[in-house]
């Protein structure tokens, strides 16, 4: 089965949320749909960036996880960017 990522670079936390709850909460959004490979918090250039592996039959899915899991996101911080890729061999590609 095929491997994407939902990369998202964080902003700003909403009031009241505790700044190690947000990745539990995205991988458990994509958990909702799907089976989580992996999920990471980086910090690059200054930016935290949470990634968050997961399987999906297709691009259309991996699209559906990558919206339900900014959803869950927005609602715990402000999401700068953000972007959905699929691996192929040992490269990452955006998905549109």
């Amino acid at each position: 089965m095929p491997s994407f990522r939902i990369t998202l670079i964080i902003g700003a936390l909403r009031p009241g949320v505790a700044p190690d709850s947000v990745l539990p909460t995205l991988a458990a959004a994509a958990a909702e749909l799907t089976t989580v490979e992996a999920s990471d918090l980086a910090v690059v250039a200054g930016s935290p960036r949470a990634i968050v592996r997961f399987t999906a039959d297709d691009t259309a899915m991996a699209l559906r996880v990558g919206d339900h899991v900014l959803a869950a996101a927005r609602a715990n911080v402000e999401p700068a960017s953000w972007q959905v890729t699929e691996r192929v061999k040992a490269r990452w590609y955006p998905v549109r």
